[in-house]
C-alpha cells in the first residue's frame, strides 16, 4: 500500500489498513485524523492536509450546494448533502467524501444504496452508487478528481459526475454522463450542460464582485 501526502505533516497510517474493510474501521478509530481529507482508493490511502482556497474552491462549493439543495427539495426529488458525507463503494474499491452527493428517491427505495448506522446511532454512511457526485477541482486535488476518481466513478456505477474546475478562466464546468465506454461530457450549448438525472440543464459562470474577488452562479432552466 502506498500513502500519498499533500501539503502537510505526515499523517501515520496503520499497518493493519490493507484494504477497504480495514480502513472503515480505521475510521471508527481514536486515532483516525480529525482534519485533512483522507480517502480508500484502489488499494491506496490518498492523505490530503492542503487547506481549501475560499473563492476556487469553498465558495464553488457553497454555490452548488445552495442551488441543488433548494432544487431537491422543492421538487422532492430525493437526498442531497454536501461536503462530509462517507461514500463507500466496494466494486470500485474507494472510500472518501465527495465535495457533494445526490441519491434520487428511487434510488433510495432501491438496493444500489444502502444507509450505514454508526456505533452511536444515526447514519454515517452510504454505500453503493448514489446518482451522482461533485469535485470541484483544487492543486492537490487534480489528478484525483480527473483521473482516479473519474475511472472509480464509473467503475462504481454513478450515472453522472459534476467536475469543476474554477482556477482557470474560463472556468471549466462538466456533467460526465455513464457510457458503456467511461464518462463522456455533455455537451454545452452556450455553456449550459443538460443533466438527466434533474431533468435540468445548468450553466456555472463567474463575475469579479466590487471587492476584486470571484462570484459563481449556477444558474438552471
Amino acid at each position: 500500500m502506498v500513502t500519498f501526502i499533500a501539503d502537510g505533516a505526515p499523517i501515520s497510517v496503520p499497518e493493519w489498513v490493507v484494504d477497504i474493510e480495514s480502513f472503515r474501521r480505521w475510521i471508527d478509530a481514536d486515532d483516525f485524523p480529525e482534519q485533512g481529507r483522507i480517502w480508500w482508493l484502489k488499494g491506496e490511502v490518498l492523505v490530503d492536509m492542503s487547506r481549501e482556497q475560499i473563492f476556487t474552491h469553498l465558495a464553488v462549493k457553497n454555490e452548488f450546494s445552495f442551488v441543488l439543495t433548494g432544487l431537491v427539495k422543492v421538487r422532492a426529488l430525493g437526498l442531497f448533502l454536501p461536503d462530509g458525507l462517507l461514500l463507500s463503494n466496494f466494486a470500485a474499491d474507494i472510500c472518501g467524501n465527495p465535495d457533494a452527493t445526490f441519491i434520487s428517491q428511487e434510488t433510495l427505495r432501491s438496493d444500489r444504496v444502502r444507509l450505514i448506522e454508526g456505533v452511536d446511532g444515526g447514519y454515517v454512511e452510504l454505500q453503493g452508487a448514489p446518482d451522482m457526485v461533485l469535485e470541484v477541482i483544487s492543486r492537490s486535488s487534480e489528478k484525483k478528481d480527473t483521473v482516479v476518481l473519474k475511472k472509480a466513478y464509473w467503475e462504481a456505477g454513478i450515472p453522472e459526475y459534476w467536475l469543476v474546475d474554477a482556477r482557470q478562466e474560463p472556468l471549466k464546468f462538466d456533467i460526465l454522463r455513464h457510457t458503456s465506454r467511461g464518462y463522456v461530457a455533455a455537451r454545452k450549448p452556450d455553456g449550459w450542460a443538460k443533466s438527466a438525472v434533474f431533468g435540468k440543464s445548468f450553466r456555472l459562470t463567474r463575475r469579479t464582485n466590487e471587492l476584486g474577488h470571484p462570484e459563481f452562479t449556477l444558474a438552471v432552466r
